[in-house]
């Protein structure tokens, strides 16, 4: 690993935090939003050396840092995000799609410290890898409709970010999946790359 990417990226997710604290759309809805992102911050940045990620599973965890920031800054329904919309002919602004698809990128890290600690089967590994993105994704859904339904008026409708759509939870949901599939194929990926390698080197 290389111990000095860790601090980098956390200095200048430190940084561009800072920036995008200031002013925000819905002060409430800011501090709903970056609750998680800083009890996440905090967990990784007291736990790097010992956790000991490699650069892409650090990557990976910081694209969601970032993307859920710039989403509790403006709200996730109102993040300037038209020319996708356009582009795709979309109804609805879909940036929340895709923080959290990078919410699945956690599978990542958590695959490849089960893996390096040896702690399952590598089947077992990626199988409890997807679930605990999915467990995360559901928990999630509720507590977001839990914040809704207790704050109500508008910081409850701009946290919730449904824009009108009935099935927004679901997607939320399988939009995780998806990430975490995708986090997980390039996980197995470098682990063959990586055998085939040493294979090589012998």
């Amino acid at each position: 690993m290389n111990t000095r990417y860790p601090l980098l990226l956390g200095l200048a997710f430190a940084v561009f935090w800072s920036i995008l604290a200031v002013s925000p759309v819905s002060r409430d809805v800011w501090w709903a939003e970056n609750i998680p992102v800083m009890a996440v911050f905090a967990f990784l940045a007291v736990s790097y050396q010992r956790l000991r990620f490699s650069s892409l599973a650090c990557t990976f965890m910081a694209a969601w840092l970032f993307l859920h920031t710039v989403g509790g800054h403006y709200t996730f329904a109102h993040v300037p995000f038209g020319w996708v919309t356009d582009l795709f002919g979309f109804q609805r602004n879909n940036y929340d799609r895709i923080a959290h698809f990078s919410v699945g990128f956690y599978a990542f890290a958590l695959a490849e410290y089960l893996q390096r600690k040896r702690l399952a089967h590598p089947a077992v590994v990626l199988a409890f890898s997807l679930a605990s993105v999915m467990a995360v994704a559901c928990a999630y859904e509720i507590i977001e409709w839990w914040y809704a339904a207790l704050e109500g008026g508008e910081a409850g409708v701009e946290f919730l970010g449904s824009q009108g759509d009935p099935w927004d939870a679901q997607k939320d949901m399988l939009a995780d999946t998806l990430g975490a599939v995708f986090a997980l194929v390039v996980f197995v990926a470098r682990e063959k790359r990586g055998a085939l390698l040493s294979a090589q080197g012998e």
